[in-house]
């Protein structure tokens, strides 16, 4: 039996060199903030790597170190595979960040999601697989073997529809940065499930290829918002296929609306427009007037992103219309985000876009005002475009106290995103540092 004793990490220790443990902790996170990650590294944490305790670190600290020491892996710096410690011998548990927001619910997703797949492709069971896709329970292994084609059911459909729920309650909590390769584990799983078997009923088919759909398109959310744009492209892509297999407008009129706005945000407008119009084309006879506001406002930013103020204005008219006639039975689940708070923030990033960044502000103070606080990632977002609309309209004391509430929910909210948003908020307010307000939030953006 091998020893459970932890080994010293020498390689690592080498790295260090003549830095003390608290030097290299803050080299760490200056790497970390280089390449836009957020990691809690301090000299507690260097000595349980090099006493061997953490024998393989997570995905952030992995990208962090690969990015401090280039040319070298994981196995050069003394760590362990991940394929084997997470493996049944496995004795000391893979490292789990210290300070992460929503913790004990991320690492739930990342043991169980391991426990699912090795289920579903070990398993016999297509139920047993199912049983955890919903990122809740246990299951058996069994000996290796691919499962043959069985009945699938509203159990399996059930847990599928339950993962994308999850999912999506823990982005509105913490954010995206600590779940997407969790995230990606129940996702495999889903579309595993559709080529395993037959399901029992025409409707048990069409619901399954539904909530794949969904659970692609929330991971691929969950990707863009962490600013890995080629992922989220690739999942977003899949769903619109899968929407399209399965003749289902409303899947392939969300898997659009995200497409839009993923090209917006990676500077496509005219990909980002013909989306949203192609959106609006499939939902057009669902019944839904929010869905179509809201592929309006994507419509609106894709206008915005060109400069053309006319059709933009136009397109964010017909929002508020379809808007004010108001909620239905008709409109998706995941539309649930979809108030006003979201409009406001949408039409404030097209008055951003065309440059009138004091109309833009005022759109991003209601929608942050407005913005319920359970809704913890949504709300950091929009005090976060609001401190750049500020910055850019040439009131430096506002912007800073909307950054420093933005910085007072980063222990809870993990995003890429909005930290992005951050920086060019501290880059237009560095000329103001003289100001106590600035110089106050400059520090504490230093700091993070």
């Amino acid at each position: 039996m091998a020893s459970s004793r932890a080994v010293p990490n020498l390689p690592f220790r080498r790295q260090r060199g003549q830095r003390s443990p608290g030097e290299f902790a803050a080299a760490v996170r200056r790497a970390a903030r280089e390449i836009g990650e957020h990691v809690a590294c301090d000299a507690r944490y260097i000595g349980r790597v090099e006493a061997g305790e953490i024998r393989c670190p997570n995905y952030a600290y992995e990208r962090v170190f690969l990015h401090m020491f280039p040319g070298l892996t994981l196995t050069d710096l003394g760590f362990t595979a991940r394929e084997h410690v997470r493996g049944r011998a496995a004795r000391v548990p893979v490292e789990q960040p210290a300070h992460d927001p929503g913790h004990s619910e991320i690492s739930e997703i990342s043991k169980e999601s391991d426990v699912l797949r090795r289920a579903f492709m070990t398993s016999g069971s297509v139920t047993m697989a199912a049983a955890t896709l919903g990122l809740g329970g246990t299951a058996a292994v069994a000996a290796p073997s691919i499962p043959a084609p069985r009945r699938i059911g509203d159990t399996e459909v059930a847990t599928v529809e339950a993962a994308v729920r999850r999912i999506r309650l823990l982005d509105d909590r913490h954010g995206a940065d600590g779940l997407y390769r969790q995230a990606a584990v129940p996702l495999r799983t889903a579309y595993a499930l559709l080529d395993a078997g037959t399901a029992t009923r025409q409707s048990t088919t069409d619901r399954l290829h539904s909530g794949a759909g969904e659970l692609s398109i929330s991971v691929g959310w969950l990707a863009h918002d962490s600013g890995r744009f080629d992922d989220a492209r690739s999942h977003y892509a899949e769903a619109l296929a899968t929407a399209r297999v399965a003749g289902d407008p409303a899947l392939e009129a969300h898997a659009f609306c995200n497409t839009s706005f993923l090209a917006r945000d990676s500077g496509r407008y005219r990909e980002a427009l013909r989306a949203a119009q192609a959106g609006r084309s499939a939902a057009r006879h669902l019944s839904s007037a929010r869905l179509l506001s809201l592929l309006a406002l994507r419509e609106a930013g894709g206008w915005a992103g060109l400069g053309d103020r006319t059709n933009c204005e136009q397109a964010l008219s017909q929002a508020h219309t379809l808007f004010g006639r108001g909620p239905s039975d008709a409109d998706p689940e995941w539309m649930s985000f979809f108030g006003e708070p979201e409009l406001e923030a949408l039409e404030a990033q097209c008055h951003a876009a065309l440059g009138d960044w004091s109309r833009a502000a005022r759109h991003a103070y209601r929608a942050s005002v407005l913005q319920d606080p359970h809704f913890t990632r949504n709300l950091a977002l929009y005090r976060a475009e609001l401190a750049t609309d500020l910055a850019r309209a040439g009131r430096p004391d506002e912007a800073a106290a909307a950054g420093r509430q933005v910085l007072d929910l980063l222990d809870e909210v993990q995003s890429s995103r909005i930290q992005g948003m951050l920086a060019v908020t501290a880059r237009l307010l560095l000329p103001r540092r003289r100001s106590p307000e600035v110089a106050a939030f400059l520090e504490r953006h230093a700091a993070v």
